[in-house]
């Protein structure tokens, strides 16, 4: 069992390099760390290309790529340091192949469809913490512009505590593309806007998709004009709008009781 010590080791570089998500990206890969986030991981069955351990976890390194038919990394806990982002490494970490976006808009069957739609966010904790949203209200899927920041980009896959691995996730190259898309499933388009109808009153019903647009910018007007209906959640107080991941979370709450 070899421990790598060496911080040029050419292993080592090669898994700190995956740090930046255009590499991660052009590899094919998408780099885990920490004890949770891996194991949540391991759950749901991604494709594990390589378990990084330091020599205090080296046996879960070894269980791993037995299980999985994989390449174990052994590193001396320097090394670990070396290729983790965290300041207090846990001393465990997988390279796993790259999740393929869907391309498909798939129905449940029973008329009780929510899709979550998002237009160039670029904020990774608001990205995580709606595909949190959508995994806690089942949603069918999350479908993304090609502007929004990286759905695997590490701070994402963090605040998503898991949820990455089990919700879909949708790729389009703007949300036109998406709205065609959803229509051709009968499947009715709700912009979030603050000039829309009151949430409270609002004529909803599902199946349905509801968008959410860039945290400074909103929705773009040719996607709040070309959506079925507009609405908004009241607010009393003197905040001018919501964070993009709140209203996320009140709209699919809602949307979530029209199921039962």
């Amino acid at each position: 069992m070899e421990i790598i010590t060496s911080k040029d080791n050419s292993r080592v570089k090669y898994i700190a390099s995956l740090h930046d998500y255009r590499k991660a990206r052009s590899e094919g890969v998408v780099f885990i760390e920490g004890v949770r986030a891996c194991e949540e991981a391991l759950k749901c069955s991604v494709d594990v290309v390589t378990a990084v351990a330091d020599e205090e976890h080296s046996s879960w390194a070894l269980k791993v790529a037995e299980e999985h038919n994989c390449e174990s990394l052994l590193l001396s806990a320097s090394c670990f340091k070396k290729v983790s982002s965290t300041v207090n490494p846990q001393g465990v970490a997988l390279v796993i192949r790259r999740p393929e976006a869907g391309n498909v808009i798939s129905l449940r069957g029973d008329g009780k469809d929510i899709f979550l739609c998002l237009e160039d966010i670029q904020d990774p904790g608001n990205l995580g913490t709606m595909i949190r949203v959508a995994d806690a209200f089942g949603f069918n899927a999350v479908l993304v512009t090609k502007n929004t920041v990286d759905a695997y980009n590490e701070k994402v896959i963090r605040s998503t505590m898991g949820s990455i691995w089990r919700v879909k996730i949708i790729a389009f190259d703007d949300a036109s593309e998406m709205i065609e898309a959803l229509r051709a499933k009968d499947v009715r388009t709700i912009a979030a806007e603050l000039n829309g109808d009151e949430l409270d009153t609002a004529d909803i019903t599902l199946p349905a998709a509801y968008f959410i647009g860039n945290e400074g910018a909103g929705l773009k007007t040719s996607t709040i004009d070309s959506c079925d209906i507009k609405i908004k959640i009241r607010m009393d107080g003197q905040a001018e709008s919501l964070n993009a991941a709140s209203a996320a979370s009140i709209l699919g709450y809602v949307l979530q009781g029209l199921r039962h």
